[in-house]
């Protein structure tokens, strides 16, 4: 039998616990009576608010409302938006083949960002091709944890990688919502968890950098932080849905 390599991660303190948190936050949130008739709008609006806190955490701040009216042209924030467009087209490749996926979203990333022989091409480096590989191999059928942790291992990964040029950073959160939404979890995108990780920027950042360590205790503060992301995601999505039913 062979072992799964990230099942240790729910023996981490306090793991088991936090993950089941966030899903029953999650569960709770997607009862929304707005989610019933308004399903499409609310989640326009998610992916709206999640491109612009994509951006944001790529040093790339604008505001909500500007971004809403078409005025922001800055291409970070654009390419934001077409990456959050576009996951619900690329959650069935996702676990197919995972590394043609990563490319589709940094073609729509980095478009107008980097040079076009650098668009959808990892970096030439042998160390991430293999750890590459490895992510690829988890995403695919590799691990059997629970979808979040999955998804906080792919975004931690990726940030720490950075395999791509130029806004690395919108692949990787948008690669997380694809583990999400591709394993049934939210299979809508309708969870806004990166508008949990601009919330809570500085967490984030430390605990990316903690995860980078690669120690339990490290692993263990970027899971933590991911879980508590999903929560104000889950919250954000209850947000969405009060004010779509006000305005209906």
């Amino acid at each position: 039998m062979t072992t799964d390599p990230l099942a240790p991660l729910l023996a981490l303190a306090d793991i088991a616990p936090a993950v089941e948190r966030a899903r029953e936050r999650v569960d709770q949130a997607m009862r929304h009576r707005a989610l019933r008739r308004h399903g499409g709008q609310v989640a326009a609006e998610v992916s709206l608010r999640s491109a612009v806190a994509s951006a944001a955490l790529e040093g790339y701040a604008h505001e909500r409302e500007e971004v809403r009216a078409g005025t922001v042209t800055e291409p970070v924030l654009q390419g934001a938006l077409r990456v959050a467009g576009a996951l619900p087209t690329l959650s069935e490749l996702w676990p197919k083949a995972p590394r043609q996926a990563l490319a589709k979203l940094h073609v729509l990333a980095a478009r107008d960002v980097v040079a076009e022989a650098e668009l959808g091409r990892p970096v030439a480096d042998p160390v991430v091709a293999a750890r590459l590989d490895g992510l690829a191999g988890l995403v695919a059928g590799g691990t059997t944890v629970p979808p979040l942790v999955l998804a906080a291992v792919v975004h931690g990964e990726l940030l720490n990688l950075r395999p791509f040029a130029g806004p690395s950073g919108v692949v990787a959160r948008a690669a997380a919502r694809l583990v999400l939404m591709s394993r049934g979890f939210d299979p809508r995108g309708l969870v806004a968890v990166d508008v949990g990780h601009r919330e809570r920027e500085p967490e984030y950042v430390g605990a990316a950098g903690a995860f980078a360590t690669g120690t339990p205790d490290g692993l263990r503060s970027w899971l933590r932080h991911y879980m508590s992301a999903v929560e104000v995601g889950a919250d954000q999505l209850t947000v969405i849905g009060d004010e779509v039913l006000a305005a209906s």
